[in-house]
């Protein structure tokens, strides 16, 4: 049997690498529709993890997400019946943000590449 599964990717995503791997985490192995539904929880602030809101983090991974979505459409496959296969945050490359010239450096920005991969069931 075929196993169908579709991709999505954001690379330099100007996020946290900590929230990222907290928010993927609490989604993985789930269910789209069901994630989607965590997020946006997260998103009008009904529900926390470890206390905490990251409303940039989620608004990146609900968009990653649709987009993800949006592929599966295209492959003509059954959005109900899509789960969370893999879901993964890495690092991005280094950017410093640069300072004036009476400072020696600046300061390093946050880089993150999140990727995904859907399944059917």
């Amino acid at each position: 049997m075929l196993i169908k599964n579709v991709r999505a990717e954001f690379k330099g995503e100007r996020i946290s690498f900590k929230e990222s791997m907290k928010i993927s985490d609490t989604i993985r192995k789930k269910t789209l529709k069901k994630a989607k539904n965590i997020l946006k929880d997260l998103l009008d602030k009904k529900i926390t993890l470890d206390g905490k809101q990251m409303p940039k983090t989620t608004h990146a991974f609900l968009t990653l997400l649709k987009s993800a979505e949006a592929n599966a459409k295209q492959k003509n496959m059954d959005t109900e019946k899509l789960f969370i296969r893999i879901i993964k945050a890495d690092r991005g490359f280094r950017y410093i943000r640069p300072k004036s010239l009476a400072k020696y450096r600046g300061r390093e920005a946050k880089i993150t590449n999140i990727s995904v991969i859907l399944e059917e069931n």
